[in-house]
Formats: structure tokens, C-alpha cells, sequence
């Protein structure tokens, strides 16, 4: 551990959509975003941060626009959570290429290619200093990998639910679309949904509200973000539980 430079946050959740992973590709996975995401987590990783990865399925398929093309939504859900276990295999062979001891845990029964979802064996890996990676969302159908990255957070009793995306934090209309747009620094759940905001689906905010999980949104595609945001730079947008906002 880099005795300079103290981690804010102990344990976290770090959520990554599947879409994050396409780099410049049009659909499935850039091996140079890959290898990024796994230098960016082998930082935190000296500093003895613990971390857990929740990981989306969206490069390869996704559910929702499965079903509307006429898929059953549930057929469409399972698919997309098989895709989750893909990225997750692919980024433990990324971390492992970096010296990072890691573990998949699937919340659909794959035992020879991953370990069952149990929350204490997950917690005993963190303590070990293993990245968990759960994968196959909660294992249901109609709950998103945002609502999976609320529930394991606070489930292994995570300090934080980091979501990197490929913008620099929550603003009230896409920065994409909208320049003139301008970020929030700090937001509430209750904001968040009624704006409807669209950072996390409503169950993932709503969940992370009524149990105090902070959130913090930020851009991963700027190198060495996921360790500032640990240090506690003040980057990207903090979604938390406080009544008003200035």
C-alpha cells in the first residue's frame, strides 16, 4: 500500500456499463479500454482498497430492445444477463493480467465458469484482497444491472457505488446533445427522480436512498479517475440523501 496517499473510501462498488467496454468498436469489447479499466483498478488495488465490480451487458446484448423487437422481455433479460457473465470473464482476465487476484461470482448457477453469488464468500474475498466481480445481474428478470450494483453495494456494506460512464457526471439534460448543459455537483436521490434525471434507473436510486448509499457518477474514459475519485477529488457528480441542495 502507497503509505502517501490515504483512500477515502475503504470498500466499494464500482458499477461499469457493458457499453463502456466498446471503446471505439461498434459492439463487444476494446481489449485497450479493457486493459485500461484494469490498470485504473490495479491503483486503487495498492492503496488496499477493496473493491467489487458489477459489470452491464449491454456491448453484446440488450434486453430491453430485445423485447422491442418482439422478444419476450424475460427471455430478453436472461440473455442480457449471460452477456454480463462474458464481460465479467474477460475483465478478470484483465486484472489477472495485471497481478490482481479476482474472483466471478454469478448470480445464475455456472459453476464451472464461475462461483455462485454468496454475500459472505464475496465479503471473505474482499478481505482477502480479491476483486469480486458479480455477474448475471440479481439473477431476474425486470431488474437492471444499476438495481444489481444498489443491491450488492449494500450487501458486502460497500462505503460507496461508483458509476463510470462516458461523461464527467449527472447534468439535467444530456451534455451530448444539450453544450449548454451544465453539471451537477452534488444532487439528491429524491432530485434525481423527480426530474428524472436518468443516472441509475428509479428501483437503483430509490434503493440506494432508503439505505444511504452514496453514488458517485463519473467520467471513466479520463485516465486515472477511478483513483482520484478514491483520494476524494472533487470530480464528476455525488447523488446522496439530504434535503435540500444548494
Amino acid at each position: 500500500m502507497n503509505q502517501t496517499e490515504k483512500p477515502l473510501y475503504q470498500r466499494i462498488l464500482l458499477k461499469l456499463s457493458g457499453e463502456a467496454l466498446m471503446g471505439r468498436e461498434p459492439y463487444g469489447i476494446d481489449s485497450h479500454v479493457l486493459g485500461e479499466v484494469a490498470e485504473q483498478v490495479g491503483e486503487i488495488h495498492e492503496l488496499g482498497v477493496e473493491v467489487a465490480v458489477v459489470i452491464g451487458g449491454g456491448n453484446i446484448f440488450r434486453g430491453v430492445s430485445g423485447a422491442s423487437r418482439g422478444m419476450d422481455r424475460s427471455t430478453a433479460d436472461y440473455m442480457g444477463m449471460l452477456a454480463t457473465v462474458m464481460n465479467g470473464l474477460a475483465l478478470q482476465q484483465a486484472l489477472e493480467k495485471v497481478g490482481i487476484a479476482t474472483r466471478v461470482q454469478s448470480a445464475i448457477d455456472m459453476k464451472e465458469v464461475a462461483e455462485p453469488y454468496i454475500r459472505r464468500r464475496a465479503i471473505r474475498h474482499l478481505e482477502k484482497g480479491r476483486v469480486v466481480i458479480f455477474a448475471a445481474g440479481t439473477g431476474l428478470p425486470f431488474f437492471t444491472t444499476d438495481t444489481t450494483a444498489a443491491l450488492r453495494a449494500i450487501e458486502i456494506g460497500a462505503s460507496v457505488l461508483m458509476k463510470a460512464t462516458r461523461v464527467d457526471g449527472v447534468y439535467p439534460t444530456d451534455p451530448e446533445k444539450d453544450p449548454s448543459a451544465v453539471k451537477f455537483d452534488r444532487i439528491s436521490f429524491s432530485e434525481v427522480l423527480q426530474k428524472n434525471l436518468g443516472v441509475m434507473d428509479a428501483t437503483a436510486i430509490s434503493l440506494a436512498r432508503d439505505q444511504n448509499m452514496r453514488i458517485i457518477v463519473f467520467n471513466l474514459l479520463k485516465k486515472g479517475n477511478i483513483k482520484r475519485v478514491i483520494l476524494g477529488d472533487p470530480i464528476g457528480t455525488v447523488v446522496e440523501g439530504f434535503d435540500h441542495v444548494e
